[in-house]
């Protein structure tokens, strides 16, 4: 059984768990889970960092001792990742015994090995990130990283000899364009190294800090918080105390990160496993941000995305849903309240929890409540379209994991779900149900149903284990089903016939907006089929518009975006949902350009095109989708073209 070994950062606990520490975990366990489903020995690490100056300030400030308060907000991280169906296999916290006396392992054999060494130390400090910089490395004579005001500092301290490496690690980088995904997060490392890179300084003096893990070599000292957290890759798996467990699980397969502590795992732990002798993570990935209705998240705007607050108002499975549906994984997003609850009535409530109500309850109405067996199964177009896209919806969902594209697998799922639908309203089983002879062909559309709604359960186990759970149970299938290898479940066979369907409650109830959306704001498409019209063919020119002044026009903020990604909008021919990146941000776009573009060419004419996007236009909801913008197309009520540019030019740039 081949191993998979994942971990996400180590999170520090000098708060409350945000939305950035949902996402990267909630994307390592779907990955884990969908690892699990295909057989593999799954190991899911993620914890919590529990030294460093913050905690040691935090804890005075509350009168406790820092184990004290890293005790109480642990819980935080533990709690939420209960509600949000975390299936992790291990829980490391910094403070336990069995990553202190690893940490100190890995400590005493760099010294021994000369990797280490003293030195006088002088260089600008920030508290934030509990770091060091010089003088060239800070930005209006702040810190480069949070901007936030340095403080002069000069002592002895303890160093690694990370620069002795710096040719080394860009050379496997190279060589191993996957190592470090996405690719313009492996060309922001590669440009880090391009500069001289200077050894670390991996300690702190306990005058100053004494919560920490102590220098094994000098008592004096304490480790540097960020040295401790990345030894718990190795601490967990077995180095210095579990040789063949350690054998068994390293190297990882991946290390699952946020972009801004790329280069403390690119570069700094990496350095450190080559100073060690030991081989380097298979893979390391840098997820994007996310934003809040547009803006970046700060205490002070108090637009932090709490998520218990969500999962409250939503629940938990709709807030997985909509984090790895919603964006690209990599890059950048923007989370409303609206934006969610369009996801959530369009492809939970409408698309998905309609379907298993409906496919169950005609299952109950028309055959007594027990799935019958199929009569010339395949002998119709139809019956033989779902059968086939179900069984090809494993290759699909393969190889957007592979590619870390989540988005991308819930996409293909959600075809199958819109055709699964599509298939019920075709075959009209409620007319069947009325002609004595139509039974053998009812029972076909039945099971047709019920299968394709049990390959769909099976493809979103990782992505909504609870649901899916629901799905299993509703056509009647039990824990021995879950036992089942997955190369028997994804195939497309008899194993429902004869169960006994479970009616049940809405599984994800319509929300209801208080207020009502404003009316889109979409561009109308013409048929793909349809030809431009000629000269003399030519419609009649349109009367023009008032004129405006050049203050108004000044008001439209035109901007140049970049489409990232295109996608049908469910239960429309015309509407289609692009992610455009404006520079700096993605924003969510529905246009209603989708007449003239097949769906099998969006990635290929779409994806990547530069176009002209109204920045500064009101959002407004278009069938429960958020829309943040608008692109300028060519044509009346016939869509004939994007407005797009012959020369290069980067996204975000303004148009005038």
């Amino acid at each position: 059984m081949p191993s998979f070994y994942l971990t996400t950062p180590l999170y520090y606990v000098n708060d409350a768990p945000h939305i950035g520490h949902a996402y990267t975990t909630i994307a390592a366990d779907t990955l884990a889970r969908w690892r699990r489903l295909c057989g593999d020995a799954v190991f899911f690490l993620t914890g919590t960092d529990e030294h460093g100056q913050k905690v040691e300030q935090a804890a005075m400030a509350r009168g406790q001792t820092p184990l004290a308060h890293a005790d109480h907000l642990v819980v935080r991280f533990q709690d939420l990742w209960k509600r949000l169906g975390i299936s992790h296999d291990d829980f490391i916290r910094t403070t336990e015994a069995r990553h202190v006396t690893v940490v100190q392992a890995v400590l005493q054999r760099l010294w021994e090995k000369g990797e280490i060494y003293a030195d006088a130390y002088q260089g600008w400090y920030c508290l934030p990130d509990e770091r060091f910089w010089t003088e060239k490395e800070l930005v209006d004579g702040n810190c480069p990283d949070c901007l936030r005001p340095v403080t002069p500092i000069r002592e002895r301290n303890y160093f690694f000899r990370m620069g002795k490496y710096q040719d080394a690690l860009r050379d496997h980088i190279r060589q191993d364009a996957s190592f470090i995904r996405p690719e313009n997060r492996r060309n922001e490392v590669l440009g880090f190294l391009a500069r001289p890179l200077g050894d670390l300084c991996i300690s702190r003096p306990k005058h100053r800090l004494s919560w920490g893990v102590p220098i094994p070599f000098d008592p004096d000292y304490v480790t540097y918080v960020w040295v401790d957290a990345l030894v718990n890759y190795i601490s967990v798996a077995g180095y210095a105390t579990d040789d063949a467990r350690f054998d068994r699980l390293w190297p990882c397969d991946l290390h699952l990160v946020g972009k801004d502590i790329l280069t403390t795992h690119a570069v700094y732990w990496t350095t450190l496993l080559m100073a060690l002798d030991l081989p380097l993570p298979r893979h390391i990935f840098a997820h994007g941000w996310w934003m809040s209705e547009g803006e970046k998240m700060s205490k002070s705007r108090g637009n932090v995305v709490e998520p218990n607050q969500v999962v409250d108002a939503f629940g938990a499975e709709p807030f997985r849903y909509f984090l790895l549906r919603e964006v690209p994984f990599g890059q950048d997003g923007n989370f409303s309240q609206a934006a969610l609850i369009g996801r959530y009535n369009s492809d939970l409530a409408n698309d998905l929890g309609n379907l298993v109500s409906r496919t169950v309850s005609l299952i109950a109405q028309f055959s007594d409540g027990t799935i019958p067996a199929p009569v010339s199964e395949g002998s119709v177009t139809e019956d033989a379209e779902i059968k086939q896209m179900g069984l090809d919806l494993f290759d699909a969902v393969e190889a957007a994991f592979g590619a870390m594209a989540f988005h991308q697998a819930l996409a293909a799922i959600w075809r199958y779900v819109e055709r699964a639908n599509r298939y019920i309203e075709q075959t009209a089983p409620w007319t069947l149900a009325k002609k004595v002879s139509e039974r053998a062909r009812l029972n076909t559309v039945l099971y047709t149903a019920a299968e394709a709604l049990r390959m769909l359960a099976l493809y979103l186990t990782p992505f909504l284990p609870d649901a899916s759970w629901k799905i299993n149970h509703a056509l009647g299938l039990d824990a021995a089903y879950d036992e089942m290898p997955l190369a028997l479940r994804r195939g497309w066979g008899e194993m429902l016939v004869g169960r006994r369907v479970a009616c049940g409650p809405a599984l994800f109830p319509r929300i209801e907006m208080k207020a009502h959306p404003p009316k889109p704001h979409a561009a109308e498409g013409v048929s793909v089929t349809q030809p431009v019209p000629t000269l003399d063919q030519a419609p009649e020119r349109p009367m023009l518009k008032p004129p405006i002044s050049i203050e108004e026009f000044a008001r439209l903020d035109l901007r140049v975006g970049e489409i990232r990604a295109a996608e049908r909008v469910p239960k429309s021919k015309k509407l289609l949902k692009l992610s455009v990146d404006i520079g700096g941000e993605v924003r969510q776009v529905v246009a209603g350009i989708g007449a003239k573009y097949a769906p099998e060419a969006l990635p290929e004419v779409l994806v990547g095109r530069k176009i002209v996007l109204l920045v500064n236009l009101k959002p407004a909801q278009i069938m429960g989708i958020e829309s943040q913008g608008m692109l300028l197309a060519a044509g009346g009520e016939s869509v004939l073209g994007l407005a797009t540019f012959l020369e290069e030019i980067p996204p975000g740039t303004r148009i005038k």
